[in-house]
């Protein structure tokens, strides 16, 4: 009789424990190429939902139907906050499907439409209004994160395009508080991935102090793929896509 009341104390614990790491789950934050919603995509099974390319629309394999995103485009800091239409199934490479009309207010890149990706939870930190631009509101210091930028609603008239100026693009592999680790992984990269080209292969310390393992620079999505997939298979799960400063 005490074996199964301690049984039950266990059970209860575990689920506990569980509920506890739920509530604690952090928003989702990734940094990677967003694919541009085409019919072509969706006919050749490469996308397993439609979007409405006349509309702002955003589609995502793993949040949740209506979890509030923002995206933002890291050149122009252009940024948007909609919720997700729906979920849906595209090539691992990009981390979220657009439609045309959201690429454009965002003034993407076609050919590298970069994005930041940050899941919202309800707080005042924030004004979400679907399909509105937004841009930021102050100066923010050079060592800010990305996420902590606050930002407002700004008219609906319409700007000027900026100038985009063609950058570098790099594939963030780790980031490390020791020098030593990160040299570690280049070396055990250049031997367990033979066909990779390792004079991509970079250690570049950030501006928070970190220790970065980057491959690149990539002009195109298309010289940065093939890498990008050889990470992935080697077992990388969150690779993201950082510009040269």
């Amino acid at each position: 009789m005490k074996f199964r009341y301690l049984i039950i104390i266990l059970i209860l614990f575990g689920c506990s424990s569980n509920i506890t790491q739920i509530k604690n789950k952090k928003p989702y934050n990734a940094q990677g190429f967003a694919l541009i919603y085409n019919e072509l995509e969706f006919e050749k099974k490469n996308v397993s939902k439609r979007l409405d390319n006349k509309n702002i629309q955003v589609a995502h394999k793993d949040l949740k139907i209506n979890a509030l995103i923002k995206i933002t485009n890291p050149k122009t800091k252009d940024s948007i906050t909609v919720k997700n239409l729906k979920k849906a199934n595209y090539p691992d490479f990009y981390k979220i499907l657009i439609s045309e009309q959201l690429a454009t207010k965002l003034n993407l890149d076609k050919k590298l439409p970069l994005v930041e990706i940050l899941e919202l939870k309800k707080n005042k930190s924030f004004v979400a209004k679907k399909a509105k631009i937004f841009n930021e509101e102050k100066k923010i210091s050079n060592n800010a994160p990305i996420d902590s930028v606050q930002i407002s609603n700004i008219s609906n008239s319409n700007s000027k395009k900026k100038q985009i100026k063609e950058d570098e693009i790099y594939i963030l592999i780790a980031a490390f508080y020791s020098k030593e680790t990160a040299e570690f992984l280049k070396e055990r990269i250049t031997k367990e991935i033979p066909s990779y080209e390792t004079k991509k292969l970079m250690i570049k310390k950030s501006k928070n102090n970190e220790i970065n393992v980057i491959s690149g620079p990539y002009n195109t999505i298309n010289l940065m793929k093939n890498d990008y997939i050889q990470l992935k298979n080697f077992g990388f799960e969150d690779l993201n896509i950082i510009l040269n400063d």
